[in-house]
């Protein structure tokens, strides 16, 4: 799906592994235990980033093989770090998740579908980079809150990293962040909410599906939207993603020219209304990061709240909130 005026590297991933790699050696200097940790979490990483880099240069690299290397990245992050999903805060499944093969299980599945989710959402300018930095951020503040120094570290390495990148990609488009790039956030987003959970029982486990619940959402409806609504493959695109809605419906006829400096506007002014929805459930969850209660029903509400606006925007029927006046229909 192209929304942009000229050709456009899609390696901001590797501007991102370099950013990472360049905190573990200044880390490497000052800590070593947390070293030591940060460069396994890197190890670990690095089937998931290969298969997105790989999928960015040669166009060969199947959905099904990167989501098989996130995989086999979260089961090395299991055996280096020990990153498992151990509970989630429902006594049932908490109950089955004491077996060790169940519970590599269910972090492969989460690991993997919050990485493809990162780099679902990843349409337009600014989308997947900002999500993630906010995402990561409220992870920071909340290892902050708990004094985990390691995962503080991971969080500020991390969100530094894909600042850098925003810098290039926002609002310009003069890099994009590719499948490299959103599937190691993704990968990265999940290791470190799955250890923050892990490591202090007084952190909710739903604190970090409240701050995925946008890009989890808009996987699992993609996912039912192509299977059951429109009998295509989940894999094939469909132009119908929430963001494509969003510049579709309210974006694309703000500016009408079809020059490439009008087209980078349209595509960079998609990003802030993703921003917002991502803010809906951020906000909530770093108040209420220690209940579980309350986070189950804001993930509720937010699903219920994106489907609602969804359909509300596929019919034409967008909330005046939403619809911003036109700002010049030149060359149209």
């Amino acid at each position: 799906q192209k929304f942009h005026g000229k050709p456009v590297p899609r390696v901001g991933g590797i501007g991102i592994a370099a950013g990472l790699i360049l905190a573990g050696l200044l880390m490497g200097l000052q800590r070593g235990v947390l070293a030591q940790e940060y460069w396994f979490l890197i190890i670990s990483a690095i089937p998931v980033f290969a298969g997105g880099i790989g999928e960015d240069i040669t166009k060969k690299v199947g959905v099904m093989l990167r989501l098989l290397l996130t995989f086999v990245a979260a089961t090395i992050g299991y055996f280096l770090l020990d990153i498992s999903l151990n509970r989630v805060d429902i006594p049932f499944i908490d109950f089955i998740l004491k077996f060790s093969f169940v519970s590599l299980a269910f972090t492969m599945f989460a690991v993997g579908g919050i990485a493809n989710a990162i780099n679902i959402i990843d349409g337009f300018n600014g989308i997947s980079g900002m999500v993630s930095l906010l995402i990561i951020s409220s992870l920071g503040y909340v290892s902050y809150l708990t004094g985990d120094s390691f995962l503080m570290s991971v969080c500020f390495a991390t969100g530094g990293a894909v600042l850098g990148f925003l810098l290039w990609n926002y609002p310009s488009g003069m890099i994009f962040l590719g499948d490299g790039g959103a599937y190691l956030l993704g990968f990265l987003i999940a290791e470190i909410s799955v250890l923050l959970v892990n490591r202090h029982p007084e952190v909710s486990a739903w604190f970090p599906m409240l701050l995925v619940v946008y890009p989890v959402t808009e996987t699992f409806f993609s996912i039912y939207r192509k299977k059951f609504l429109r009998g295509i493959s989940p894999g094939l695109p469909d132009g119908l993603h929430f963001h494509m809605l969003i510049y579709k419906r309210l974006i694309r006829w703000l500016i009408g020219s079809k020059e490439a400096r009008y087209i980078i506007g349209r595509n960079s002014m998609t990003a802030p209304y993703l921003w917002i929805v991502t803010m809906i459930s951020i906000l909530p969850a770093i108040v209420f990061w220690q209940e579980t209660i309350v986070l189950i029903c804001l993930v509720i509400a937010f699903v219920f709240f994106y489907i609602w606006l969804y359909w509300r925007i596929v019919r034409f029927k967008s909330p005046k909130w939403l619809v911003l006046k036109d700002v010049g229909h030149k060359g149209a």
